[in-house]
């Protein structure tokens, strides 16, 4: 099928299975057959999913732990391949979707900047001419130099945001960048977020946070047990959910009236 050069993010039918394993060693695992108990089990983490995202939309989607969504990020950032259906995307991909993925723990902040960018698509004279503006908004000071291993979980969103958000995209993901960090951090996370959305981007945007996906969003998509469930407004897809007035939602909303 042909798409319009406006569509950004096309699912088809997606489906992606993993396998749970009962047992670490071998020995556990002969043990277990013996005695007739299951050694593994096959689930779909995403089954039969479909939708298309037109480009500058900004899409929230929600749902509970484990229903899907880290792994749906990823078959659209290209990390994994989909088991069945097909995952198509128009332009670069850029985005958060795991703490510290591609940083080195052995490396400092400031290399680990430049390996990073290079595995998000950047050049090296592009990191460079970008450097002091990423080193600005990670605002780590002298622990820049400091090697990523000892940083914290907070310092390495810092870091792993400040340089997804300096790469130029066409769509950018976002998988609970707020989840760690403190408030000053959010809100520049936010208002990035914010110029993205107003510069005709396509921001896929994974959050528990009812207050900010109110923001930021102008579609929710909800997953259950790996199962599209919602596709549509925002509010509705809040209320789908049942995050409506949750502690996240009461955390923002109190953000926002300080100005956050």
């Amino acid at each position: 099928m042909t798409y319009p050069p406006s569509t950004s993010i096309v699912v088809e039918d997606v489906t992606k299975s993993f396998t749970l394993r009962y047992h670490r060693t071998l020995k556990q695992m002969a043990v277990a057959k013996m005695r007739g108990q299951e050694i593994s089990n096959e689930f779909n983490a995403l089954d039969g999913v479909s939708f298309t995202v037109e480009q500058g939309e900004s899409i929230g989607l929600m749902g509970l732990n484990g229903s899907g969504k880290s792994t749906l990020l990823k078959l659209i950032n290209g990390v994994m391949r989909p088991d069945g259906g097909q995952v198509l995307t128009r332009g670069r991909i850029s985005g958060l979707i795991a703490t510290g993925a591609g940083f080195h723990p052995q490396l400092t902040g400031r290399e680990n900047v430049f390996l990073n960018a290079a595995v998000l698509g950047m050049s090296d004279a592009e990191t460079r001419r970008k450097f002091d503006a990423i080193a600005d908004f990670a605002d780590l000071g002298k622990f820049l130099d400091s090697p990523v291993g000892h940083y914290s979980s907070g310092m390495t969103a810092r870091l792993g945001f400040a340089v997804a958000i300096h790469v130029d995209s066409d769509i950018f993901l976002a998988d609970e960048v707020l989840a760690v960090g403190d408030k000053p951090f959010k809100k520049k996370c936010l208002e990035k977020m914010q110029e993205i959305r107003d510069g005709g981007r396509t921001l896929f945007y994974v959050s528990h946070a009812a207050g900010s996906v109110r923001r930021m969003c102008d579609r929710v998509l909800v997953l259950e047990k790996g199962k599209l469930a919602f596709d549509g407004g925002v509010d509705e897809g809040i209320k789908f959910v049942k995050y409506d007035g949750g502690p996240d939602e009461e955390e923002t909303a109190e953000d926002e009236d300080q100005g956050i």
